[in-house]
């Protein structure tokens, strides 16, 4: 059902949400995770896979981490990071490399924040065609 399980993470503490849903999901799917952070600093942004700063190499750190705490639960995974603005950078990475369900979590901004700050997970749910898992964060 879901081979391939895409699961975006911001290295903030929103991403325990996703992570903790999608461990039982990916274990009882026997799904492959790729966890994909897009690094959206400056550097990243202007350099891209050539940019070299303290965020890319925290962002570097913390996708390790998190791929590892799936790997010690017996889950296949893998870290991707991308560079830019992360939802252009997520639909990008959906239409390139194909998966079978996108999981995120959200801020729960309302919508006039939305609109102000802007949404990842807008842009994603509207530019795909692949099921999205969107979890509001804890509080």
């Amino acid at each position: 059902m879901y081979k391939t399980i895409l699961v975006t993470l911001d290295g903030t503490r929103t991403d325990r949400t996703i992570i903790e849903h999608i461990k039982p999901l990916a274990k009882w799917a026997g799904s492959d995770i790729v966890l994909l952070h897009v690094a959206d600093g400056w550097a990243a942004r202007t350099y891209g896979a050539d940019a070299i700063s303290s965020e890319i190499t925290e962002d570097t750190a913390y996708l390790k981490k998190v791929c590892a705490e799936f790997h010690a639960e017996g889950i296949s995974a893998r870290a991707e990071l991308a560079y830019g603005d992360p939802g252009k950078e997520i639909v990008k990475w959906v239409e390139q490399k194909g998966c079978d369900l996108v999981a995120m979590s959200t801020h729960g901004h309302g919508f006039l924040a939305d609109l102000l700050l802007g949404s990842a997970s807008r842009r994603v749910r509207h530019s795909i065609n692949v099921p999205v898992l969107l979890l509001r964060a804890k509080p």
